[in-house]
Formats: structure tokens, C-alpha cells, sequence
């Protein structure tokens, strides 16, 4: 397990080699680190912003052979939004370190949390909330997939299907409420009552019976987002809903 002190002395090194990196024309640091939330769990989260007309790619690419050169990277994950590569490294004390590398242009604010330590960065964008109606149908699509595969006897399955619809439910309350609506980050901010609500659609065991009730529990839960978000979506659901019912 990485300490505090490991973790804060790689996050210098790195917001210093960003300073003499002749490539790196700003760097923000984002997350926690950026709202003065960081505890002994945080990671490290840089954004970097590219040169105008250097590769963002190339630049990333060297800065994945000197971490691998300094640091115990246990493995990397890449993954792309808007055009900008965010390049997540796991080292072998479990610590997470995101890099992302900005195009010129690009580089800006786009969710809460963004510090930046040297460069100017360009107008910040709203944050990407999902919507409510994307989620209330993945929700159901999933209760679908549920209620069959208990029919069948595919308890894990039907368990898998009944975490996928909990999570857009997640997202649902998160949304109503102001909190961050992505992979369960605001979850913990709901009220209690909502809490409470939720957790009857966790099932106790992988157990025909106790599946089909949590499955019942959700049905009811995702009836009562969607006629918070859109009562006329949520009207037209209704009878569906129903006939979902195990």
C-alpha cells in the first residue's frame, strides 16, 4: 500500500517535470486534489496541455516510458474522451496516477475540480450529465433481462442485470440532487430515506426468490425516479412497468 508521503512526493516530481517539459504549455490538477477533498486514498490526476501542433500521442507515449523507467507500473489503461487520451497507470503499491494529455485548445475545465498550476486554459464547459431518459431506458432494459433470467434459473445472470438497473437508478437520484451521477461518485450524499430505498433492491443471497423481490423493489424504485424526472414519460412506462412484476 503507498503512503501519503509517497504519493504527494510523485505528484511533485511529475508537476515538476510537466514545468520543464518544453511540450507541456499548462497542467491543472484535478479531482480531489483540486477542491481540497484529498485523503489517504486519493490518487494522483493531472491534466497536461500539449504544445499547439505536437502530438499529444508522442508526448504521452515518452512520458509512459519514464514512468515505467521510475516507478513500479504494474499495468496502464487508456481511455479516450472528446479527443484527449487519459493514460490511468496502477503501480505495484496500488497507487493510481491519471495523466491526461490535452490538445491545445482542448485543454479546459469540464466537471468541478480543476486547479491549474501554469498555463491558461480555455473557457470552461458545462459538465457532461447524462439523460434522465438514456437512463430511465437502460433501466428498464436491464429489468427486462432480469426478470428473465430469473425465470430461467440464471441467478447470476439476473443478479449482474439487477446491479445494472440499481446503477442507473444511482444516477437517477444523483441527478435530482446536484451530485456527481457518475460511477457511484455522489451516491453517499443521498438522503437517507433514498439510501434506505436502495438498498431494498440489493439482494441477500443468489436465490430465485430473493432476486425476484429485489427485482420487485426496483421496478417500484425506477417507477418513482421517472415520474420525479418526467411524469409523462413515467405515465407512459406504468403499464410496463407492471407487467414487469415477477
Amino acid at each position: 500500500m503507498f503512503t501519503t508521503e509517497y504519493r504527494d512526493g510523485l505528484a511533485e516530481l511529475l508537476r515538476e517535470r510537466a514545468r520543464s517539459d518544453p511540450r507541456v504549455v499548462g497542467a491543472a490538477l484535478v479531482g480531489s486534489a483540486a477542491t481540497g477533498r484529498q485523503d489517504r486514498w486519493s490518487d494522483i490526476d493531472l491534466a497536461l496541455q500539449i504544445a499547439d501542433g505536437v502530438d499529444p500521442d508522442g508526448v504521452a507515449e515518452e512520458w509512459t516510458a519514464w514512468m515505467r523507467a521510475e516507478q513500479d507500473v504494474a499495468d496502464t489503461l487508456d481511455v479516450r474522451g472528446a479527443g484527449t487520451l487519459f493514460r490511468v497507470f496502477l503501480l505495484a503499491n496500488s497507487l493510481q496516477v491519471d495523466l491526461s494529455f490535452w490538445r491545445h485548445d482542448d485543454f479546459r475545465a469540464t466537471e468541478p475540480g480543476f486547479r491549474v498550476l501554469f498555463g491558461t486554459p480555455n473557457p470552461a464547459t458545462e459538465p457532461n450529465l447524462p439523460d434522465p431518459a438514456g437512463l430511465i431506458a437502460m433501466a428498464w432494459l436491464h429489468a427486462l433481462h432480469s426478470r428473465s433470467a430469473v425465470a430461467r434459473g440464471r441467478l447470476w445472470q439476473a443478479t449482474i442485470m439487477l446491479d445494472g438497473l440499481r446503477e442507473r437508478l444511482v444516477s437517477l437520484a444523483c441527478l435530482r440532487h446536484g451530485l456527481n451521477p457518475h460511477q457511484g461518485r455522489g451516491v453517499d450524499q443521498l438522503p437517507t430515506a433514498e439510501l434506505d430505498a436502495l438498498t431494498a433492491t440489493r439482494p441477500s443471497a443468489v436465490e430465485q426468490q430473493e432476486l425476484r423481490r429485489a427485482h420487485n423493489a426496483a421496478l417500484a424504485a425506477l417507477a418513482a425516479e421517472a415520474t420525479r424526472h418526467d411524469r409523462a414519460h413515467a405515465e407512459r412506462l406504468a403499464p410496463a412497468l407492471r407487467a414487469l412484476a415477477g
